[in-house]
Formats: structure tokens, sequence, C-alpha cells
């Protein structure tokens, strides 16, 4: 005969949490495929805002925007963050620990902080802003998630098999490209991926540095949303989400599959 599961205070709390969380998303994926115009009342099953969603030219240029800022922030910050976590690992040099703190400063700023500090730059040395304000500004925080990622992959990494490379004759340079980088390339790829997460969905940091011309998607539905959340953005909000969700799932996945290979 088994018994019930006990109810404890902590399991509770942890479900309230929860549901906190995630039962708003959940009622607005549900009035996503509601026929009527207003969330108030249920008008039926329908797929219309979906459609005027994907019929929709400005929220495909805002997305090709983010998309934009997104894969060239990432992709550079995917060069200087591993070349960051190489350096701060491998090699000791006078003012180390600060330079670390500095570099990982972004981690734990409040966005509001690091907007302001780069408009405040980009004016006092007279740049223009535009889609490429909105990029720099983005490589900074992009920067600083990629670098503690490889760091934490590189602390788990054999430094023998770099060692047995330069033994063999390779050069340094040969060593990192075909030995180290190759075993950094998962938590390089998933850093990647939550950096473009971060960047996609990134809206206060843009407001600030966005010039004429620039309408990244998260500024184009916080202007639609200010009189009022329509179906659309509740269509737009389902399928974001999701994309999101799956692009942390892959970072996840390889993270996990990085550790397994690490530990077999």
């Amino acid at each position: 005969m088994t018994t019930a599961p006990k109810i404890t205070w902590p399991s509770l709390f942890t479900a309230a949490m929860y549901g906190f969380m995630y039962f708003p998303i959940i009622v607005l994926a549900v009035y996503s495929f509601n026929a009527s115009r207003y969330s108030a009342s249920w008008e039926g099953f329908s797929l219309k805002w979906y459609r005027s969603l994907f019929q929709d030219s400005r929220i495909f240029s805002a997305l090709m925007d983010s998309l934009t800022i997104a894969v060239v922030a990432v992709a550079v910050s995917a060069v200087l963050g591993t070349m960051m976590a190489i350096g701060l690992a491998k090699y000791r040099f006078r003012g180390k620990g600060l330079y670390r703190g500095i570099a990982y400063l972004p981690l734990i700023i409040p966005d509001i902080a690091i907007a302001v500090a780069t408009l405040v730059f980009l004016t006092y040395v007279a740049i223009p802003l535009s889609l490429g304000t909105i990029i720099v500004s983005h490589v900074v925080f992009c920067l600083a998630y990629i670098a503690v990622v490889v760091a934490s992959r590189l602390q788990n990494l054999d430094p023998n098999l770099e060692e047995a490379a330069l033994d063999l004759g390779a050069t340094p340079f040969q060593a990192m490209m075909k030995v180290l980088i190759p075993q950094l390339a998962p938590g390089i790829l998933a850093g990647c991926l939550l950096a473009f997460v971060l960047s996609m969905d990134d809206l206060l940091i843009s407001s600030f540095t966005a010039g004429g011309g620039a309408n990244p998607l998260p500024l184009e539905i916080f202007s639609r949303v200010r009189t009022g959340v329509k179906p659309d953005i509740n269509a737009l909000s389902v399928v974001l989400i999701l994309g999101s969700a799956l692009l942390s799932g892959m970072a996840e996945y390889l993270r996990y599959r990085s550790e397994r290979q690490r530990r077999g």
C-alpha cells in the first residue's frame, strides 16, 4: 500500500513561485488564440492573430534589425570573450585581478547604469546614435557572458593536451587553434546562444543607444503596448518565448553533453 506524498511548506512555496512566474505566460499564450480582439472574454479558437502577425511588415523589419544586432554583437563577443577567458586563465600580468573584476562588471551592474553610461560616452565623443551604437553597447554585456561560460569550460580541461601539442612541434597559435579551441567549442557555442537570447530581448540599453532608422524588435513591441496589449502582440510574445526557450534549451544541452563527455 502506497502512501500519498506529504505536502510541505517548501514545496507549496516553490509551487507558488513557479505559478507566479509562469501563469501569466500561460494566460498570454491562451489568449493569443482568442478570436476576440479584446482579452476580457473568450469568443472561440482562432489563428487570425498569427496570420496578422506574419503579414506585418513593420514587425519583420524590426526583427531584422534585432537579428542584425544580435548576430554581429555575438560574433564579435565570441572572439573577444574567448580570447579574454584564455588570457585570464593562462597568463599572469600586473593588475590581472582588477582587469578580471572590470571585465565581469556588466554581469552585476544594472542595465540602466550601462545604458546611461554608454549614452553619456557616445554623446561626449560626438558619435551619432545608429544601429552601430546599439551593436557596440550589446557587445559590452555579451562579451562578459561569453567569457564567463568559456572560463568555466577552461577550468575543466586537461592542460596536458596543449602541452603535448607544443612538445610535438606545434606553435602556441597552432596548439590553441587545433587543440584548445575545439575543446572549448561547446562552451563557446553555449555562451553565444545565451548572449544571443539576451541581445534579442534587450529593451533598456537599446532604447538609450538607438538612433534614427534603428528600430529593434523590443522597441517596436514597447511602442505598441503603451496603449494596450493587442492580440497580435500576444502571438508575437508566444513566438519569441518559444524561440528563446529553444535557444536556451540548446545551450543547456550542449553544456550537459560536454560535461558528460568530460566525465566519461
